[in-house]
């Protein structure tokens, strides 16, 4: 029998069997997607496609494959997220280095992404952007897109930089470490802030392993927005259009927050649940643009 300490997936075994060690472990230990997380991990390692995996259970582990399966699963258990164990996670079209430097990229930020295709704006200016996930897949979609990324994190620009040069994306996206630049005209802003409340619940693979800083956005959550809203309403930013990834429940506050910052045309868009999840707004056209 596995257990928490020991998943007991000796060298060699079949990967049918290390599969389902892995699997009861994960159960065990209450990790929500037991059996998903188990079989991308293990293709991950040996290189074959989760199908395999299935239809040939008695294919066996090489005692490297062993070894390197038993060490993730036992950092698994630990709660910590898949991600970071593979070292990598996908979005959109592309692969991204991942780390606990980084926020793990979620599938509703690729609402940001679909607005930039909308509305193909040819200068995008992120900010927070943690990995580069969203400007990345934003300059890899619209191959006549430039892109500035900015993070007050020099640990998550550094993820970012690694990221466009391993993409082929470094002609085309920059990344600083700031919150905001100093000036500049830019066709669209984009950004996905920190908006958990403190003190709100969260699963162990979120509060144990993602940066802070990138997760919590003050005692209310609403603080990172009013803060960044304010610097560009204030500052030398000039944009045609902008879009927040926000919270559940956190729509009316935002969409009065962006219209405050001086933004015309607010909505929410919902994600494929119904949640409101993406702020956009309108202003008018920089003047070079005029």
């Amino acid at each position: 029998m596995s257990t928490l300490a020991d998943p007991k997936i000796p060298e060699g075994a079949p990967q049918g069997d290390a599969l389902e060690a892995a699997v009861e472990a994960f159960g065990a230990a209450g990790i929500q997607m037991p059996r998903l997380d188990a079989e991308v991990m293990l293709s991950s390692i040996t290189g074959r496609d989760r199908s395999n995996l299935i239809a040939s259970p008695e294919t066996t582990l090489t005692p490297g494959e062993s070894r390197s399966f038993a060490t993730a699963v036992r950092r698994r258990l630990r709660r910590e997220p898949v991600a970071y164990i593979l070292g990598s996670k996908g979005f959109r079209y592309i692969d991204l280095i991942v780390d606990p430097r980084v926020l793990i990229p979620r599938p509703e930020s690729e609402m940001l992404v679909e607005l930039a295709l909308e509305l193909k704006p040819k200068t995008v200016l992120e900010i927070g952007t943690g990995s580069g996930a969203i400007g990345l897949a934003v300059a890899d979609e619209l191959p006549e897109c430039t892109v500035l990324g900015t993070d007050i994190s020099a640990d998550a620009i550094a993820v970012a930089n690694a990221n466009a040069l391993t993409l082929g994306l470094d002609d085309r996206v920059e990344f600083m470490v700031a919150s905001l630049p100093e000036s500049g005209e830019f066709d669209l802003i984009l950004a996905n802030l920190p908006y958990v409340a403190e003190g709100e619940g969260l699963a162990p693979e979120i509060r144990g392993w993602e940066p802070d800083v990138a997760v919590f956005g003050g005692k209310t959550g609403y603080e990172v927005f009013e803060e960044v809203l304010g610097e560009l309403e204030s500052g030398d930013i000039e944009t045609k259009a902008i879009g927040l990834e926000i919270g559940h429940g956190q729509g009316e506050v935002i969409c009065g927050l962006v219209e405050n910052a001086g933004f015309s045309d607010v909505t929410l868009w919902p994600d494929l649940a119904g949640i409101g999840r993406v702020v956009v707004g309108h202003s008018g056209p920089p003047e070079s643009a005029s």
